[in-house]
């Protein structure tokens, strides 16, 4: 399944000179935040399949105008094609913002979801706006990342982690592709497309154990 990940930045390359030979694979499109609302029904129009999305710290205009024929999958697990994705927006507060949560107030919404993650044995793909604490966020308050995420990681084991929020050129230590324990790890400032396949492990939930799966081909990015 091929994936189009989008956040922060809107392409001139894809909003003004838009090649649809380029995208004609694409199976399903995630923003992680912080673009303008038409811009994302841009996308999910001129490419024909599933947006989903979670909101930035800068996307309480999405209450006023929220992007048309898009979805939002805040505090859901979304199946598509039998891959289960998390979605978690927003940052860490530093102002009054909607879209801004404390350290605490991310792990309520966590622990909100835990029903879900037992009833479908975990998630494949975990997409927030702010990265995890240690992976790829900044050193300042907005730009700091959340422990639950890395909570999270750690005990279900997806095979990819999709945020934004940290803008590839805020810095030369930015990275696009990290890897955490099991999980790869994707930035998606602007945007990015790979070719979604499962690790080796699969989190089971009844008996708390990594079950081995079948090797499967490498990840295949672009």
């Amino acid at each position: 399944m091929k994936i189009l990940t989008v956040s922060d930045h809107e392409s001139k390359y894809i909003w003004d000179y838009f090649d649809r030979e380029r995208f004609k694979d694409i199976d399903l499109v995630i923003s992680c935040g912080d673009l303008k609302p038409k811009y994302l029904s841009f996308l999910v129009t001129m490419i024909h399949v599933p947006l989903i999305y979670v909101h930035g710290n800068h996307d309480d205009r999405y209450e006023r105008t929220p992007p048309e024929g898009c979805m939002s999958i805040e505090d859901q697990l979304y199946i598509h094609n039998g891959v289960r994705i998390l979605g978690l927006g927003g940052s860490y507060r530093y102002n009054d913002g909607k879209n801004q949560y404390t350290e605490d107030a991310m792990l309520r919404r966590v622990k909100k979801l835990r029903k879900q993650l037992r009833k479908h044995n975990g998630f494949d793909i975990l997409v927030t706006h702010s990265p995890a604490y240690g992976l790829g966020d900044g050193e300042d308050l907005p730009h700091r990342g959340f422990n639950c995420f890395n909570d999270l990681l750690d005990q279900y084991k997806p095979s990819y982690y999709i945020h934004g929020h940290q803008h590839l050129n805020y810095n030369r230590q930015q990275k696009r592709i990290t890897q955490h324990n099991e999980t790869t790890i994707v930035n998606a400032y602007e945007y990015y497309i790979f070719n979604y396949m499962h690790n080796r492990y699969a989190y089971d939930a009844k008996k708390n154990r990594k079950g081995y799966l079948a090797s499967l081909r490498g990840n295949d990015f672009y």
